[in-house]
């Protein structure tokens, strides 16, 4: 191994997407973080339960790829804020299932537009081609085998 050349963190993609999307997200945060008291965490799990309302904490952690202890501590701040609801699911009593509560309907109605202003204002700088080009390979990244093999 000390033959190999040097990792050149700066160029490594995994490092540089997660370096963009760090800076973006903190970023966008500013908008929510003061005016709602919302973190990151807390705002994604807003916009995940207004597009698939009465899904459980896992399946919010799964839509994420968000640390389900993050995703709890999430939860449960917006629980205790009124922004959200568990009700269980059916028969199931050990199964909730999550909803936003009007509260959290509102603040979801405020910021999503706010958020949506923002990623225009982030892709300004490229041509229609480049955003569809953009698109594209960031839909391709994500639907490849990203598995690690035992041989790697």
């Amino acid at each position: 191994m000390a033959d190999s050349e040097p990792l050149e963190l700066e160029h490594f993609l995994p490092y540089r997407l997660s370096v963009l999307s760090n800076r973006i997200s903190q970023d966008i945060a500013r908008l929510y973080a003061q005016r709602w008291n919302l973190g990151i965490t807390e705002w994604r799990v807003i916009a995940v339960l207004a597009r698939h309302p009465h899904i459980s904490a896992r399946e919010v952690a799964e839509r994420t790829a968000m640390d389900k202890v993050a995703v709890s501590r999430a939860i449960a701040s917006l629980q205790a804020a009124g922004r959200l609801q568990r009700d269980t699911h059916g028969d199931d009593r050990r199964r909730s299932c999550l909803r936003l509560s009007d509260a959290g309907v509102a603040i979801h109605a405020e910021v999503a537009p706010l958020a949506l202003a923002y990623q225009q204002r982030l892709l300004e700088g490229l041509a229609d081609d480049e955003r569809a080009a953009l698109d594209r390979l960031l839909t391709r990244l994500e639907t490849l085998e990203l598995e690690t093999r035992p041989d790697d």
